[in-house]
């Protein structure tokens, strides 16, 4: 190691100082901590791939309803726990106009982030039903969802889907369904992190399995219509952001304000329970949690009351006021955000320049699209040992297995990497192909 920006016993410390042995248990934060205490304590910025935050600007909509909000006094208010009318309304509305489907603006919950709604979610679904206690993960996926179920202390389980797309699913889904204990699944689509996007055709496998074997989707939309392939940005006009819930009526939909509306500081996400879900009885919620025994009760008034009395009640206007710019063809929501395909873009043929390659290389045969994180692998080296490596030459990454992948190789987020950033991260990889020849 001749060209590296960074003596690896400034790394190595840093990492024994966070507690961090064994690379591939190094959690998204556990990396932020490295970074930062590196950045710290020397003159070196590092190139920051390692967390998805959101890198332009807030939707200004929300910014100027929110002051607005603001000087009324909302913040001496409690919000209600269900939410302000107006982001009901407006969300159940972006739902048609956007994905194609009903909603009741009863069913739409505002949450702390998705973060807080998929928590909550866990939390219902898995006390739905004696017996069925299990989330299935159609992974690779946001690790810190496995996280939540450890802290709730229910099992999950998970399946690569690379490997089993198309026909295939249907068979992979049975395996897991035919134990009886699966409670509910979730995916991301685009997914976190190898950007693979399920068809239609996959989701109405899903939703026609949800059905039948009687079980909950929730389904993780951080990155709504951020399939740039595709034109989504049309209110009331096809094509949709894709959808189980044109294929099944057990789903719960997370949709959140982070990255397609860059409105993550604000923590404002919306959980969006189905109409044929919100009213549904379980008795075993009502003895596990009290009330009335209804999903959507329970949701509302039983765990997000515990967990956080609710959203910010300024946020709520916000996304409201986003919403609406949204549904009434003021907002483009891909426009914007459209940026990350470019950054996507320009990064990959970087890698490729010096040696790497997509870990994650297709999506069922056709070329992946560019987004907010692709995956790279380089030679022989595990997700572990690349994402140490490259923090030697101030590049930070994550590695693959905290996603659920079965293959070696590291995420990279694109959010912090724009046309400044390009020039040394052209420099750093050519430092590092020196040192490791491909």
């Amino acid at each position: 190691m001749q060209n590296n920006l960074i003596d690896p016993s400034v790394i190595d410390n840093q990492l024994l100082a966070c507690g961090i042995r064994d690379m591939e248990d190094a959690t998204i934060r556990d990396i932020v901590r490295v970074v930062n205490a590196t950045e710290a304590g020397g003159s070196v910025k590092f190139i920051r791939m390692e967390m998805g935050v959101p890198g332009l600007p807030p939707a200004r909509e929300g910014v100027e309803a929110e002051i607005e909000a603001l000087k009324q006094g909302v913040a001496r208010f409690y919000p209600m726990l269900e939410g302000i009318p107006s982001l009901k309304e407006e969300g159940a509305k972006f739902v048609k106009n956007f994905m194609g489907i009903d909603a009741n603006p009863e069913g739409i919950i505002p949450t702390v982030g998705s973060m807080q709604a998929c928590y909550a979610t866990f939390m219902a679904t898995t006390a739905c039903r004696e017996g069925r206690d299990t989330v299935l993960f159609i992974d690779p996926g946001f690790p810190v969802q496995k996280n939540q179920m450890r802290v709730i202390g229910m099992p999950y389980a998970s399946f690569d889907l690379y490997d089993y797309r198309g026909p295939a699913l249907r068979r992979k889904l049975e395996e897991f369904l035919d134990t009886g204990r699966v409670a509910a699944i979730l995916y991301s689509n685009p997914n976190n992190p190898t950007w693979m996007c399920l068809t239609e055709e996959e989701l109405k496998t899903i939703g026609e399995l949800a059905t039948e074997r009687d079980v909950i989707v929730l389904e993780d939309l951080a990155y709504f219509a951020m399939d740039f392939r595709k034109n989504l940005s049309r209110p009331g006009e096809p094509p949709y952001q894709p959808t189980v819930g044109r294929y099944t009526g057990n789903y719960i939909t997370l949709i959140s304000g982070s990255k397609i509306f860059s409105y993550a500081g604000q923590r404002l996400g919306l959980m969006c329970v189905s109409d044929a879900l919100y009213n549904r009885h379980y008795a075993r919620l009502q003895e596990r949690f009290g009330g009335n025994g209804l999903l959507g009760y329970t949701l509302v008034n039983r765990i997000i009351y515990t967990l956080s009395s609710g959203a910010g009640h300024s946020s709520q206007y916000a996304m409201s006021a986003i919403l609406k710019a949204a549904n009434e063809g003021k907002l483009d929501i891909q426009e914007e955000v459209r940026e990350y395909a470019r950054r996507a873009a320009a990064m990959k043929k970087s890698f490729a320049r010096e040696g790497f390659r997509l870990a994650y290389d297709s999506d069922l045969g056709e070329p992946l699209g560019d987004g907010f994180y692709f995956t790279l692998a380089y030679g022989e080296m595990t997700g572990g040992e690349l994402t140490r490596q490259l923090l030697y030459y101030g590049i930070s990454s994550i590695p693959l297995r905290d996603t659920g992948s079965t293959r070696q190789g590291v995420r990279a987020c694109v959010s912090q990497v724009d046309a400044g950033c390009m020039a040394d991260l052209d420099d750093r990889l050519r430092r590092f192909r020196a040192d490791h020849p491909a």
